[in-house]
């Protein structure tokens, strides 16, 4: 069973659930000032959640597998350092909410120094393929995948 920090409240710094990738920022990943273009960050980040997602074992061909796909409903970016041609940067992502969304967090790095550049969350849900509607309890599979419990009506 997943150990869950004692109270209850999961940040990107305590979550059981963390995957770590390295990247080299690449020519095609600058704007014309030389810096990365705001939008690249959400292709680091989805290379963190796919590492996260493949760790727990609930990858994206899992998700379609259990019946159910996770669109992304919201996704929020705070840019502090700008990231530039071959720099080496990590990117952390955790999931930090599961019960009725699945919540990730993330921390983009200098490789080196480990100064901070961008942090970033995003959030989605679950939609029953079938019917393609959205779930308010996110999914048995989720939970199973987490090594949780699942919460059983009362």
């Amino acid at each position: 069973m997943t150990k869950l920090p004692a109270d209850s409240k999961i940040t990107l710094a305590n979550s059981p659930w963390q995957a770590e990738v390295e990247l080299q920022i690449q020519f095609y990943d600058l704007d014309p000032m030389e810096v990365v273009w705001h939008g690249r960050y959400i292709e680091y980040f989805e290379a963190a959640r796919c590492a996260l997602l493949d760790q727990i074992d609930y990858n994206y061909a899992a998700m379609k597998e259990s019946g159910f796909m996770w669109p992304i409903i919201d996704l929020q970016v705070r840019y502090s350092n700008p990231a530039t041609f071959r720099q080496r940067i990590k990117v952390r992502a955790a999931i930090t909410e599961w019960e009725n969304r699945l919540k990730m967090e993330y921390l983009v790095t200098d490789a080196a120094s480990g100064q901070r550049l961008t942090r970033g969350v995003s959030t989605q849900v679950a939609v029953q393929m079938d019917k393609r509607e959205m779930c308010f309890v996110s999914p048995r599979v989720l939970w199973q995948k987490l090594d949780l419990p699942y919460p059983e009506p009362t």
